[in-house]
């Protein structure tokens, strides 16, 4: 994946960024894959302020101690899980996770539990592709009169065979209750290409499920997810045209993260760039309290503030919904409709869910600043275990006390965030090409 192009002999600005991306991989929940496309949109002479590289590639000065209420299933969506696969937690609508795989793992991933392939720090709960297991999704469907609408994700459905995509579709379309069906892919933005190659039967697939279902009134469309504007390329604009000449109907999700879109004139770009290209913005969410990510998240009242800073510059249309999928499993809530919020600690309420969730109280907790002794103790602590066997759940319970006195700063040092260190050039050659895998589901 990486090649060095100067002299062998001397240390290189190219070789620290790359032993400071192995070092973090021993220490993150995720694991990386990335296609071409990702590796040539990120600007290698500035590559640790690039948008791009923070959303895929760790370094690790930025694995920084975890906020204590921190958690690999951060939504609790096992617990809402009535059959393997099948996330049941609002009246009306369901998750159906087809697949555990993507074609590019996010670091901040929410599904961190379940996504990619096992790493130091994590063994995974895969949900692969099966028939075997997709037909009790759809038995439990089909006997849930009150389910509307389903969202087939994972994983994403870009790496379903496109056989699979049209089975999938068509089943969920033949029963009566089910009116809407949403595909999650982030393909559109990290491998635009195959949805133009006329050769690749997926878009095809993904046309012609959504042309059957506005034969029978019903919708099917797509749920791209876009961060920022430097992930559109006139390939990416190609490839959204044709899906709007075919009357694919395809919205945007994006997640508020720490030095990637979290300025209002970045948000601003990248709403109305996705708004020409006839995307519909609909969801920013703050990042949720996954494990591992911490140098990516914000603030509540930085979302809080962007709503209310765009609200006034975009017609209603435009205005995606900010919102934050509650710790604990209570849902989507809008970010301003919180009980309250002080000392970094924000509580809400889902009266909409039922049964005791809708009653419960759901807490958000900010990221805190570290120093940097601090930092550099937890990273060693962080390796020692990894050394001695641990998972990342053992090491964080084990050391819960001593993280909960080391973040405990002085007033000082919380006001003064930890930065990274100075940019350093990394030429473009440093990448070489990645191809992009397939899978094949079990029949």
């Amino acid at each position: 994946m990486w090649r060095r192009v100067t002299n062998p002999g001397r240390p290189t600005k190219e070789a620290a960024i790359l032993a400071a991306t192995i070092a973090a991989i021993k220490l993150a929940p995720m694991a990386i894959r990335l296609t071409p496309h990702v590796l040539s949109l990120v600007d290698w002479t500035k590559p640790l302020d690039d948008p791009i590289r923070k959303q895929f590639l760790p370094l690790r000065s930025g694995i920084i101690p975890d906020h204590k209420h921190l958690e690999l299933d951060s939504l609790h969506e096992e617990d809402d899980s009535p059959v393997p696969g099948l996330v049941h937690r609002y009246p009306g609508r369901a998750l159906f996770l087809a697949t555990s795989i993507c074609p590019v793992y996010c670091r901040f991933c929410t599904r961190s539990y379940a996504v990619g392939a096992n790493t130091d720090t994590v063994s995974k709960k895969p949900q692969k592709p099966s028939r075997k297991r997709w037909e009790v999704v759809f038995q439990h469907i089909e006997k849930d009169e009150t389910l509307q609408d389903i969202v087939v994700s994972g994983g994403d459905a870009y790496f379903l065979q496109p056989d699979h995509v049209k089975e999938i579709v068509y089943r969920l379309l033949n029963i009566p209750h089910i009116r809407r069906i949403r595909l999650a892919s982030k393909g559109l933005a990290v491998a635009p290409g195959r949805i133009l190659d006329d050769a690749d039967p997926w878009t095809d697939a993904l046309i012609e499920v959504s042309n059957k279902g506005r034969e029978m009134g019903k919708q099917v469309c797509l749920h791209t997810h876009i961060n920022h504007a430097n992930e559109i390329t006139w390939i990416t604009r190609l490839a959204a045209n044709k899906l709007f000449k075919h009357g694919v109907i395809v919205r945007n999700q994006s997640v508020l993260l720490k030095g990637v879109n979290n300025h209002k004139d970045t948000l601003l770009d990248l709403i109305k760039t996705l708004a020409d290209m006839n995307i519909q913005p609909y969801y920013v969410y703050q990042c949720d309290m996954v494990q591992g990510i911490e140098d990516l998240r914000t603030p509540l009242q930085e979302i809080i503030d962007l709503d209310k800073e765009l609200r006034g510059k975009l017609s209603g249309f435009m205005m995606p919904s900010f919102v934050i999928d509650l710790p604990g499993g209570g849902g989507k809530r809008l970010v301003s409709t919180m009980e309250s919020y002080q000392n970094g600690e924000a509580t809400y309420r889902a009266p909409g869910l039922p049964g005791v969730k809708g009653e419960m109280v759901y807490r958000y907790y900010d990221p805190k600043p570290v120093e940097t002794k601090v930092l550099e103790e937890f990273q060693q602590e962080q390796l020692q275990a990894l050394e001695r066997g641990e998972t990342l759940e053992q090491f964080f319970a084990q050391s819960a006390a001593r993280a909960r006195s080391s973040i405990a700063l002085p007033r000082r040092v919380q006001q003064e965030p930890l930065h990274p260190p100075a940019p350093t050039g990394i030429p473009p050659e440093i990448m070489t090409p990645v191809s992009m895998p397939t899978t094949h589901a079990n029949a």
